[in-house]
Parts: C-alpha cells; sequence; structure tokens
C-alpha cells in the first residue's frame, strides 16, 4: 500500500472565495496526507503482526513434532528424539541464517538460485523485512523435522547436524526458490516464461516441505536399514509401537493448531483486497476458506482411517488416526487456498489411502520408519500437489496468483492439462534433487561409519548410551541399573570384536 497524495493547486480553485484559501488548501492537503501515511503504517503494522504470528505458530509446530516423535519412539530413546529436534530449530536457524535464506529469495537472481543477502547482508530491504525471514525460517526447520523421524532410534548424533545443516542451508533453499521464489524457474509468480504457462502452484509446500522432507527421510532411512527386531528372520514385519500414545495425541494436536499459520499464513498480508464476481472481498476471506479447507481435509482423513485400519486390522488404533490427520493436512497444503472445501474433503479421503497403501508397500519392502514420515509427507505430499493441478478452481486461482490473464487451472474444473503437466515436473525435480543430494550425503555419512550406532547401543537404547541418563527416571537406583547394564553389554561387544 502506498500513501495517497494531494495538490494544494488543485484546491485554490474550488476554495477560490475563501479567506485565505491558499493557507487552507495547504492545510488541507498536509492533514490529507499525515492521514493518509497513517494508513499505510496501520496496514504495514497489521500485515506485519499477521506475519510474525503466523511465524510464531509455524514454529510452534516444532513442539508438535517434538512430542509427536517422542511418543512415537521407544522410552530408552526419548531423550535422543527430543534433542535432535531441539538441534533441527537451533542448528538450522545458524545455516539458514547465513545460506539458506539468500538461496532461496536472494534477489534479483537467476531462476535456480538465490544470490544476495547472505548472513542478512543489506537487510531488511524494500522487498523483505526481519518478519518474512523468520517465517521462512520456521517453514525450513520443518523439513529438517521431518526428515528426523525417519532415521529415529538408530542414527548417531553427529549425522543429525550434519544432515540438518545441510538440508536447511543447501538442499531445501533450492527447491523454496525454483517454486516460492518471484525468480525461481517454477514459480506461479514469475513475471514472464512461466512453466507451461501456469507455474507450480504449492501454495504451502506439499512438495516444497513436505516431499523434499520426506524424501531426505527415505534416503537416510534405506540406507541405514531398518531397527534390531523390525523384521523377524523370516523377514515378517514386527510391530514396535511407540511408548506414549498420550505424546502422540498432544503432538497431533499442537500440529493442527501450527497448520493455521502454515497454510493460512502462507498468504503473508491481510489488508489486501480483491474484486471477485463484482463484489469487493477483502483477503481475510480467501484466508477464511483456506483454514477452512485445511481443517475439512485433516477431519476426512482422520475418519478415513479410522475406520480404514478398523477394516484391515480389526482395532481403532489412536496413532494410525494421528498419522493419517497429519497426512490429510501435508496433502491439502499445496492446494488449500484454491480449492473449494467440498474437494478438501475428497482430498483427505484420498490421502489417508494412500498412506496406508504405502505402508503396506513398506512392509513388504522391510522399510523401517519409525514415525512413517517419508510415507505420510512424502506420499500424501506427491497426492496433494497431483489434487491441486485436478480441482483448483479459476476464480480462486486468479484471486491468488493475479496478473496472468487466462491461467491454467484444475483439469477436472475444466482449465485443461498444463497445470498438471508442471505439478508432474515438480514431484520429478524434487526427487531428483533430494535424492541426488541428500542421498549422497547419507551415503558418504554411512561409508564413513557415522551414520548408523551400533548394534549394541541400539538395544541399550541412546538416552542411556548417548544422553547421560532416561528420560523417564524414578530413582537413581534404576538409572544406575540401566547405565551399568548398557556400558556393560557395550565392552562386551568390544571385545568380541
Amino acid at each position: 500500500m502506498t500513501a495517497l497524495t494531494c495538490s494544494a493547486a488543485d484546491l485554490h480553485s474550488l476554495l477560490a472565495e475563501t479567506a485565505n484559501s491558499s493557507a487552507a488548501a495547504d492545510y488541507i492537503c498536509k492533514r490529507f496526507e499525515d492521514i493518509s501515511n497513517e494508513f499505510v503504517a496501520t496496514a504495514y503494522a497489521v500485515d506485519n503482526t499477521y506475519l510474525l504470528f503466523s511465524a510464531y505458530l509455524v514454529f510452534a509446530m516444532q513442539l508438535g513434532f517434538a512430542m509427536l516423535c517422542a511418543g512415537s519412539v521407544r522410552a530408552k530413546n526419548t531423550m535422543n528424539i527430543m534433542l535432535t529436534n531441539v538441534l533441527d530449530a537451533s542448528t538450522g536457524g545458524i545455516f539458514y541464517y547465513l545460506f539458506g535464506f539468500a538461496l532461496s529469495y536472494g534477489s534479483p537472481s537467476n531462476g535456480f538460485i538465490g544470490q544476495h543477502f547472505f548472513g542478512l547482508e543489506k537487510f531488511p530491504s524494500p522487498s523483505f523485512d526481519y518478519g518474512y525471514f523468520l517465517y521462512q525460517w520456521a517453514f525450513a526447520i520443518a523439513a529438517a523435522g521431518i526428515t528426523s523421524g525417519s532415521i529415529a532410534e538408530r542414527t548417531q548424533f553427529v549425522a543429525y547436524l550434519i544432515y540438518s545443516s545441510f538440508l536447511t542451508g543447501l538442499v531445501y533453499p533450492i527447491v523454496s526458490h525454483w517454486f516460492w521464489s518471484a525468480d525461481g524457474w517454477g514459480s506461479p509468480s514469475r513475471s514472464h516464461n512461466l512453466l507451461f504457462g501456469s507455474g507450480v502452484i504449492d501454495f504451502a509446500g506439499s512438495g516444497v516441505v513436505h516431499l523434499v522432507g520426506a524424501v531426505a527421510g527415505f534416503w537416510g532411512a534405506f540406507i541405514e536399514g531398518p531397527r534390531i527386531g523390525r523384521f523377524d528372520h523370516e523377514g515378517k514385519p514386527v510391530a514396535m509401537r511407540g511408548h506414549s500414545g498420550t505424546l502422540v495425541v498432544l503432538g497431533t494436536f499442537l500440529l493442527w493448531f501450527g497448520w493455521y499459520g502454515f497454510n493460512p499464513g502462507s498468504f503473508l498480508t491481510i489488508t489486501k483486497t480483491y474484486n471477485a464476481s463484482g463484489s469487493y472481498y477483502g483477503q481475510w476471506s480467501a484466508i477464511g476458506r483456506t483454514a477452512v479447507t485445511t481443517t475439512l481435509a485433516g477431519c476426512a482423513a482422520a475418519l478415513t482411517t479410522l475406520f480404514g485400519k478398523r477394516l484391515l486390522s480389526g482395532h481403532w488404533n489412536v496413532t494410525d488416526v494421528c498419522n493419517g490427520l497429519l497426512g490429510g493436512f501435508a496433502a491439502i497444503t499445496s492446494g488449500c487456498s484454491v480449492v473449494d472445501p467440498w474437494a478438501a474433503i475428497l482430498c483427505g479421503f484420498v490421502a489417508a489411502w494412500v498412506l496406508i497403501g504405502f505402508n503396506v508397500v513398506a512392509e513388504k519392502l522391510k522399510y523401517d520408519d519409525p514415525l512413517e514420515a517419508a510415507q505420510l509427507h512424502g506420499g500424501c505430499g506427491a497426492w496433494g500437489i497431483i489434487f491441486t493441478a485436478l480441482f483448483a478452481r479459476k476464480e480462486y486461482v486468479n484471486e491468488v496468483y493475479p496478473g496472468v490473464p487466462g491461467r491454467p487451472y484444475g483439469l477436472l474444473m475444466g482449465g485443461g492439462g498444463k497445470l498438471l503437466g508442471a505439478h508432474v515436473v515438480q514431484i520429478l525435480v524434487i526427487l531428483a534433487w533430494v535424492s541426488v543430494t541428500m542421498g549422497t550425503l547419507f551415503f558418504l555419512l554411512h561409508k564413513l561409519k557415522l551414520l548408523r550406532i551400533s548394534p549394541d547401543e541400539e538395544m541399550a537404547g541412546l538416552d542411556v548410551t548417548s544422553h547421560g541418563g532416561l528420560a523417564y527416571v524414578y530413582n537413581n537406583e534404576e538409572m544406575e541399573l540401566a547405565q551399568k547394564s548398557a556400558f556393560g553389554a557395550m565392552r562386551m561387544g568390544s571385545s568380541a570384536v
């Protein structure tokens, strides 16, 4: 928003018969400009407050990830997984500040990589203020949090530090530049040469955040191999449930709450207006619609998982329902702003079956992911990208991404197949980029023996062997016995070698 201007010369003719007309005109114009400037400042303050509050909500998702991860692992690894979540945020903060934000949004730049704002040099700029940096950092560490769940309970602590730095400082920022920066080759906000005439509509990151984190986690878990005891000697899966359903539910609700900053917050401002169907609406209408579609997709996925798993396993399982709910959220994140509420319900319904199907495939292939993170964020995230290309509504697309006449929209809504083509390209390039970078990193860590802990450490639990004690200690004698047992087993293993 820019301040309106007033010319005293224009008022002289209107005030010609008024005493001291020149002075009156000058006074009126001065007051008008003052009031206009106040409105501009107020609008900026409102928008910045909205963005900061959204950033706080997305950051609160780290607490949700921490609780979900802690509840989904065995008690002997609780301290370890909690500490990795803290380090995802801390390490990500430093490396996103040094490199990540610049590689993502350092405009002007080419379509592949950003080139300015390293270490926030020459910041804030005419385009970005500090609130924007904070918001984007919260997204970057969310991607790292997804990966940490996939490799839980068997990964060396140093590996977490290395992969988290690499992911938030290089891998994720490049992808976010491609699809979110105004300069990115796949961005819908690009001023020229849009991909298939539309760019990729990944509004809040089913691909940029969820698929990136999932593919990184997949390669880490695949290269490490399954946890000891996850599959028996015949290769049949053995259930290794987490130790606290309470923490799983708590984490799920915290993530649900944070998703209202993740999806509606991605509008970045709230004072913008647009004209729809001859009526004048504020951007808050689109923001409200986005919150509704997010909610409905998660609810539909949760209920579908509840009854689907009941039919398949005969149980009402709270952990499965929580994962299904989050799968619905991961799927709707791409198209939350450009689809109708009824379509969001369909999105969540399909996302639940995608998650169930990927979990079946994972067990068949003896792939072990303690939090189902790769299946959930990868499978459901990819479905969300395709879903958007099928159901994006023309009016909503033009509202959220204005300025491109004839922009393609959802295939099943009459918009042709160009948007679907762009979204297939997005999935393929994310799979390729993250596989080459993170897959190579995890392979090197494996070869350098920096990735997986020893079998003795894994059996004893990382809390005792790496973090000085158990997360749940009822008396000192119990902790001492656990420590003696763990270190005794490690010594025996070393002697045998």
